[in-house]
């Protein structure tokens, strides 16, 4: 049995040998069963598509030539006014302008002009730091010198006292807190006195004691209607709302 690079390396048959296959599939042998003609033998379908196709009836090519004759009607046709309208061009809109040349000519104004000492200061490149920059970044401003008050200067030299006598390290010096600031406040504190001898107003009781609600009681009744809801009369307001939308009302009256 050949092995798998003995059958790669053989090559590939000639397909071309067979030029009239009878087929439109591709075969490699030549079909057992061959009439004396290779001629194919039309179905009645393919013979009717096959006739040329005739006009129909009533059909009359008029037009026979690209060039042909102008009625009398036509040469003497006048056009209204509406077809006149329409034959003239469509003018653009109020605010239309044409459009700017590429290449302008400046004018006399332009190349005479004089650049103004800002104008030339905008036009200077910034300066840029960057990793590759040849030199410092330079200001005009003075280095800022720290100050030290005097207290300050007593407690490093009180440090530095105590580094020399005991060759130990000072302990840093904790930052103080802001004069304004104040502490957080206790969870419990105790009462004033003014608020313990203090004597609740009327008007205080009053709003102290609990709604009673109607609903509670047995006289309660939610579905009778009051005298004053009887007796009320409607504003103009009211009986505006009350009324159907105009268009509403026009809609069904169509």
């Amino acid at each position: 049995m050949a092995t798998r690079i003995e059958q790669l390396a053989r090559p590939k048959p000639d397909l071309l040998r067979f030029p009239d296959r009878p087929s439109v599939y591709w075969l490699d042998e030549l079909s057992t069963q061959r009439n004396g003609s290779t001629t194919v033998k039309l179905t009645p379908r393919l013979s009717q598509l096959c006739v040329k196709k005739q006009p129909k009836a009533g059909f009359e090519q008029t037009r026979l030539s690209p060039q042909w004759e102008v009625s009398v009607g036509a040469l003497r046709a006048c056009p209204s006014n509406r077809v006149c309208s329409l034959a003239l061009p469509r003018l653009p809109t109020i605010g239309w302008e044409p459009e700017r040349l590429l290449l302008t000519p400046p004018s006399r104004a332009v190349q005479t002009a004089v650049a103004s000492p800002r104008t030339c200061q905008l036009a200077c490149p910034k300066q840029r730091l960057g990793l590759h920059s040849p030199q410092p970044y330079k200001t005009s401003l003075a280095p800022h010198r720290p100050k030290t008050t005097s207290s300050r200067l007593q407690l490093l030299s009180h440090s530095f006292f105590l580094l020399l006598t005991t060759h130990c390290t000072p302990l840093p010096v904790p930052k103080s807190d802001h004069p304004q600031y104040h502490q957080d406040r206790p969870v419990s504190w105790p009462v004033p006195r003014s608020v313990r001898e203090a004597v609740a107003s009327e008007r205080v009781q009053v709003l102290s004691e609990p709604k009673q609600r109607r609903a509670l009681y047995q006289d309660y009744n939610p579905y009778m209607v009051t005298q004053a809801a009887r007796s009320a009369s409607a504003t103009p307001r009211l009986l505006e709302l009350c009324q159907p939308l105009p268009r509403k009302c026009e809609a069904v009256e169509k």
